[in-house]
């Protein structure tokens, strides 16, 4: 092996293939150029640093040129494989991700529908359905009188988060020119009869009858409703108060009820439905029948209301369960971001109205 030392190289030189001693080149100064150093075979002194041949295994890099230009050239698709496949459909997926995320922020989804008579006589049943119902979205201090639950008896405040599905098909109720809704009727695992008020027959009987009054969403000729036991458009629940939260948020200190668009599920709170609500003076049916119509009326696609004018019956997609002030009600809105809050703090006061079409009229009459 060959060392370097301080003073310099003290092997023997090396011979040529031809016997005779191999040198370096060197300029006119006895000094290497700067090509020269690079060069095969040369010998580098101590001042200059170590360099490295591109090929450092070929013998002749004239030769290894000569091999590497004979290598056939390869397709595209022998170059790049999957991955010739694989970014067009990385392309396609992110373009289907930035529409769904900007469909899903879209305004429609989130506005509010006029007052119940125009929906009712309108030309449309609207499809775009806001998942607000009378809860705001940021919470909030609120000191709102009315929207306290009322004193009375006690209630399951807790559930395992399952449902059964209280059996029963019934007919078709209302014209359904537009649209025919289909629905189940479903209880939290661990409700007894007691909060139920009656079991779970009691409960879809109610639901049943207030869907198909006259004075209900079937008036309108655009809309039916029809019970079945599977595959239903609405899931109307009656949950506890902790599962109610856990679907519907907990942004304010008052019980609330809620519609998810995810599954269709109309989630009915049981304090309320045990409790019922101030404005309604105790009065616990018409309560019922009120949220009932209330929170369905969300699948429907109708958005919240306040009231239009002073001691007039409060529109049903009216905040009712926190009350018939308008001021009242707007304060609690004033919470929800990204919507136009129909609800204005003009000091009207309506009176409690659990139906859509309280007098039965006929659309347009």
């Amino acid at each position: 092996m060959s060392r370097m030392t301080q003073g310099g190289d003290v092997s023997p030189p090396k011979k040529s293939r031809s016997g005779a001693p191999r040198t370096a080149s060197r300029g006119s100064s006895g000094r290497r150029t700067g090509d020269d150093r690079y060069k095969r075979g040369t010998r580098r002194s101590a001042g200059e640093p170590l360099a490295a041949a591109w090929n450092p295994d070929a013998d002749n890099a004239e030769e290894s040129y000569r091999r590497i230009k004979a290598v056939p050239k390869r397709g595209i698709l022998a170059v790049y494989g999957w991955r010739l496949y694989a970014i067009p459909i990385l392309l396609v997926i992110t373009a289907l991700v930035v529409w769904d995320t900007t469909k899903a922020g879209s305004p429609s989804q989130a506005q509010a529908v006029g007052n119940t008579a125009a929906a009712i006589g309108g030309n449309e049943v609207p499809t775009d359905t806001p998942d607000a119902t009378e809860k705001p979205v940021t919470p909030i201090d609120a000191k709102i009188p009315t929207a306290d639950l009322p004193p009375g008896r006690d209630f399951t405040q807790t559930g395992p988060e399952t449902y059964r599905v209280v059996p029963g098909n019934g007919p078709k109720v209302g014209q359904g020119t537009q649209k025919t809704y289909t629905y189940t009727i479903e209880i939290e695992n661990g409700i007894n009869a007691t909060d139920v008020g009656g079991g779970d027959d009691a409960f879809a009987g109610l639901v049943d009858t207030t869907l198909a009054d006259p004075r209900g969403w079937t008036s309108d000729p655009r809309i039916a409703v029809q019970r079945v036991t599977d595959k239903p458009l609405v899931r109307i629940t009656l949950a506890t108060p902790e599962t109610t939260h856990k679907l519907c948020g907990r942004s304010i200190p008052y019980e609330s009820s809620c519609r998810l668009s995810r599954d269709g599920r109309v989630v009915i709170n049981l304090a309320r439905w045990v409790r019922g609500a101030l404005a309604f003076n105790g009065d616990i049916g018409t309560y019922r029948v009120y949220a009932i119509n209330h929170e369905v009326g969300h699948a429907f696609g109708r958005g919240h209301e306040g009231c239009q004018q002073n001691d007039a019956l409060a529109p049903v997609m009216m905040q009712q369960s926190f009350g018939v002030n308008n001021n009242y009600v707007a304060q609690l809105n004033d919470a929800v971001q990204g919507t136009k809050d129909p609800v204005k703090a003009d000091g009207k006061v309506c009176k409690t109205n659990p139906y859509p079409n309280p007098q039965g009229k006929p659309p347009g009459s």
